[in-house]
């Protein structure tokens, strides 16, 4: 990791608050056996890891009262989840929407889909596309407006028992600003994760591919509120690990990486793209591992946690990113198919934690990284001699 480095808002300046939730399998009232496995490395570097009681938020147990597992994940800025499976922005909406088939109470978290200032009707139909290994979406942001979605659905995440994060889009610095400044204290909302793909840097390309354009983006967020803001990387960058310093140094929380990656698919007549956005953002196993380049890559660069985002349908995708540097892994795609599979997937990483007799997750995180930052993707290390 390289040395910390002071960040343009001086986060010691906030107090958040500290939210623990429930975790993914419901706890039995005591531990029938002792905390197994090394001790837990700390989240936040240079800070000593302080596990919390056998007994307490982010253990699990399995069905016969087995050993304890903490899945308790710091995303920074006090927002701590109960596990680390987060539903990703986009397939369960609002939240509300699958509030019916979905045990939303034992994600990790929810990221709410894309919420602008003011009301988008998204693009023409077509909006999606099947291609070989994944999804091309081309929906845009479609949303009522922020003023309408808080009052729709805040107070109903308020109750809620997960942090709710909202995924905050905008086509300028002064749009992100605004909106922020408006999230701050609404009760429901645990975090901001700015999409960084959106087309409002004023040059007519996302936020997410320049590093000056990142910084603006964040540091209007940061300044306009208290709430923990994460912000979300592009895999079109050409260089993610200066947009991800870019991120840290303007006071981002966290880094969520991936968004989708923009591609192109044909009509069957080959006359035509086949979406109305002409170009859709590629999600789903085929962006598994240009996803897992990226979390790879940002973590050998920031001293922030990480959330990998990317084709994640399983035990094993979720393994790979939490070895690759990611504090926390998102499930899109895959959640459309199967709405349950955020919170299968949780309690099959207690289980495999048990029974590699690990106490804890987070011994699992960061094991594939390089002692020495590793070269950039950047200088065709695939081609390097």
């Amino acid at each position: 990791m390289k040395a910390k480095r002071r960040a343009n808002v001086a986060k010691a300046m906030r107090t958040p608050t500290t939210r623990r939730m429930r975790p993914a399998i419901t706890p039995l009232p005591k531990a029938p056996a002792p905390l197994l496995g090394k001790p837990s490395a700390a989240i936040v570097p240079g800070a000593a890891p302080v596990p919390p009681a056998a007994d307490g938020p982010g253990f699990t147990f399995d069905a016969l009262g087995g050993r304890p597992v903490d899945l308790a994940a710091d995303l920074g800025a006090g927002l701590v989840l109960a596990n680390p499976v987060i539903a990703a922005s986009g397939p369960f909406g609002f939240g509300v929407e699958v509030a019916d088939v979905v045990d939303l109470a034992r994600l990790g978290a929810l990221v709410t889909r894309g919420v602008s200032l003011r009301p988008r009707g998204g693009h023409a139909a077509p909006r999606t596309a099947e291609v070989v290994g994944g999804l091309l979406t081309g929906t845009g942001l479609v949303a009522p407006g922020l003023d309408t979605v808080l009052d729709r659905y805040a107070a109903t995440w308020a109750t809620w028992d997960i942090p709710v994060i909202l995924n905050l889009c905008g086509d300028s610095t002064a749009d992100l600003a605004d909106a922020a400044r408006r999230l701050d204290g609404v009760p429901g909302i645990a975090a901001v994760e700015i999409n960084l793909s959106c087309a409002g840097s004023g040059r007519g390309q996302a936020f997410g591919l320049d590093a000056g354009s990142t910084g603006s983006a964040v540091a209007a967020v940061r300044r306009a509120c208290e709430l923990p803001v994460i912000a979300k990387l592009t895999p079109a960058a050409a260089d993610v690990r200066a947009i991800a310093r870019a991120a840290e140094d303007a006071g981002a929380d966290a880094i969520s990486a991936v968004n989708t990656l923009p591609a192109l698919a044909l009509a069957a007549d080959r006359r035509s793209p086949a979406l109305g956005s002409v170009y859709g953002g590629l999600c789903g196993p085929a962006l598994r591992p240009i996803a897992l380049r990226v979390v790879f890559e940002v973590a050998q660069s920031v001293d922030l946690p990480v959330i990998g985002y990317g084709g994640v349908s399983t035990l094993a995708d979720v393994l790979d990113f939490l070895a690759a540097g990611a504090s926390a892994v998102g499930v899109g795609v895959a959640a459309l198919a199967d709405p349950m599979l955020p919170v299968r997937l949780a309690d099959e990483l207690a289980d495999h934690c048990r029974a590699a007799g690990l106490g804890t997750h987070r011994d699992l995180v960061g094991t594939a990284l390089p002692a020495r930052a590793s070269i950039a993707s950047t200088r065709g290390a695939e081609y390097a001699r």
